[in-house]
């Protein structure tokens, strides 16, 4: 037996109960996950769409000038995203002026306004970091009319 096996194999008894390293591990790990997550949801947003990738969306965020504040929108087709509860996080993409623009949102955070849906495509990735090298009608995608 290597040295890997007969630590794993030692036991330990926590709460009257014999329990491996490792498991005992795995449970630390699942009690920090829950407690992460019961502080999370005072901050997660409740009324969000679903979004997918391959969506046109409007993006309003608050912005600040000055002693005023206005919301500012900003309307693209969603590259990617990443969900990790709180993080949860789109990458949107628009063409200004012949320039490919991206922007990340955090969705969760306080300066995140509003969405809207506007269209629909039929994508078969989940991420479409290959429109980055496309240029002019052929960065168009398939519109869906199915409602999600």
């Amino acid at each position: 037996m290597g040295k890997k096996t007969k630590k794993y194999k030692k036991k330990y008894i926590r709460n009257k109960k014999l329990m491996s390293f490792r498991s005992l591990v795995t449970l630390e790990r699942f009690m920090n996950n829950k407690l992460i997550e019961s502080v999370e949801q005072v901050h997660m947003k409740e009324n969000l769409k679903e979004l997918f990738v391959g969506d046109t969306v409007k993006v309003g965020i608050s912005v600040e000038e000055g002693n005023k504040e206005r919301v500012q929108f900003y309307e693209g087709i969603i590259l990617a995203k990443s969900k990790s509860c709180i993080n949860f996080t789109i990458s949107v993409r628009k063409v200004f002026q012949g320039i490919g623009v991206e922007r990340a949102f955090l969705v969760n955070s306080p300066k995140f306004v509003s969405i809207e849906v506007l269209k629909s495509a039929r994508v078969s990735k989940s991420k479409l970091y290959y429109l980055r090298n496309i240029i002019g009608k052929a960065g168009r995608l398939k519109q869906s009319f199915k409602k999600r």
